[in-house]
């Protein structure tokens, strides 16, 4: 992972240097005319353990607050959604082939889970924090919450 710098509160990282939507758990990093998404530190400690990941199809256009997967995990099933409107181009399929955990280890880094061409970005990045908001968000939540974070080991 690239961050600028990494913030920890409550053992769960916040890096400065991305986008969140902190109601989803989803991080978004922009790259040209991409953007990759993943579950943030926060989403992953209250899964637990991922066991297994369902992916939508590459190619289709997906409306913003809409699942581009579906995670399993130790315990909770449910939507991964997208917080922008933007056709799917790549889904992180290898990387959780290969260590199903992948997120619970790397959630900023190896553990993204999709990317994404956005359609209305200009628009829908008012419903984004920066890290800094982001962190003020989390930190009002995880204390509400008694969540303090973890990663699973190797």
């Amino acid at each position: 992972m690239s961050a600028v710098s990494d913030v920890v509160w409550r053992g769960c990282v916040i890096p400065d240097d991305l986008l969140y939507d902190v109601g989803m758990n989803v991080w978004v990093r922009p790259e040209a005319d991409e953007v990759v998404l993943g579950m943030t530190d926060v989403a992953q400690t209250m899964g637990g353990r991922m066991v297994q990941v369902t992916w939508r199809r590459v190619g289709k256009t997906f409306a913003r607050g809409r699942s581009v997967a579906t995670i399993e995990s130790a315990k909770w099933v449910g939507p991964f959604p997208t917080p922008l409107t933007g056709v799917l181009v790549a889904a992180n399929e290898e990387a959780f082939g290969e260590d199903i955990a992948v997120a619970n280890r790397d959630p900023y880094g190896a553990g993204w889970i999709a990317r994404l061409r956005p359609e209305r970005f200009d628009e829908e990045r008012a419903h984004l924090l920066d890290g800094d908001a982001a962190l003020r968000a989390y930190q009002v939540f995880l204390a509400e919450h008694d969540i303090h974070c973890y990663r699973c080991e190797e």
